[in-house]
């Protein structure tokens, strides 16, 4: 089997015949050059699954699954709370933390925040191509961007606050709950005084210095 893995959005199942759409059958067929008869992986929230290709009609592959090769993932909730940045160091940070398993992106329009837009459907497409080489199943997701004071009422996690002014450089892990573990991160200019002070007094939040 090859070492091609596609996230596929829709559902799978075993017996499953059905297309790939344009993009993913000219990667398949054109770009990698895998041939009808040789098998390939696909995953979403159901697992992953070995796909074999039945035709290559019109730059379009046909395929049939054939075997489930892993289960669902349950993994624990690890979020990052963060301020926009500029488009490539965007993407680098996308990327690498969705390798390091983080499991939902929530966009922060800190007080300093500089970049306050961003293109969720390029981030999407930065999300999955991360996941597709990282060897994860589930897809990190992208939240819209959204106020301080929204993120801090509307979410109930335990909540890592990296904070320069901090004197503490260890996590204490039996603090943490059942609940999703989030890390927030602030903008180039660092939280606000008024911000610092309302993460402060949130509830379970552990501050760590990183240096």
């Amino acid at each position: 089997m090859s070492n091609i893995r596609l996230f596929f959005s829709k559902s799978l199942s075993l017996n499953l015949t059905t297309t790939l759409d344009k993009s993913q059958s000219h990667y398949i067929s054109k770009v990698m050059r895998i041939k009808e008869s040789e098998v390939f992986s696909l995953f979403n929230i159901s697992g992953e699954w070995e796909a074999k290709i039945l035709s290559i009609s019109k730059s379009i592959v046909e395929f049939n699954i054939t075997k489930k090769l892993r289960q669902e993932e349950n993994p624990k909730e690890l979020w990052l709370a963060f301020s926009p940045i500029k488009s490539n160091y965007f993407n680098f940070m996308i990327q690498k933390a969705t390798e390091l398993g983080i499991t939902k992106f929530l966009p922060i329009i800190f007080d300093r925040t500089v970049v306050r837009k961003i293109n969720k459907e390029r981030l999407k497409k930065v999300i999955i191509e991360a996941t597709e080489q990282s060897n994860r199943i589930n897809v990190p997701a992208m939240e819209e961007p959204q106020s301080l004071n929204l993120f801090l009422k509307n979410n109930n996690t335990d909540l890592i606050f990296t904070d320069l002014n901090s004197e503490n450089k260890k996590i204490d892990l039996n603090q943490l709950t059942s609940n999703p573990t989030c890390i927030i991160i602030g903008p180039e200019g660092d939280f606000s005084e008024k911000e610092r002070g309302e993460i402060l007094k949130y509830k379970g939040v552990q501050p760590i210095k990183i240096n």
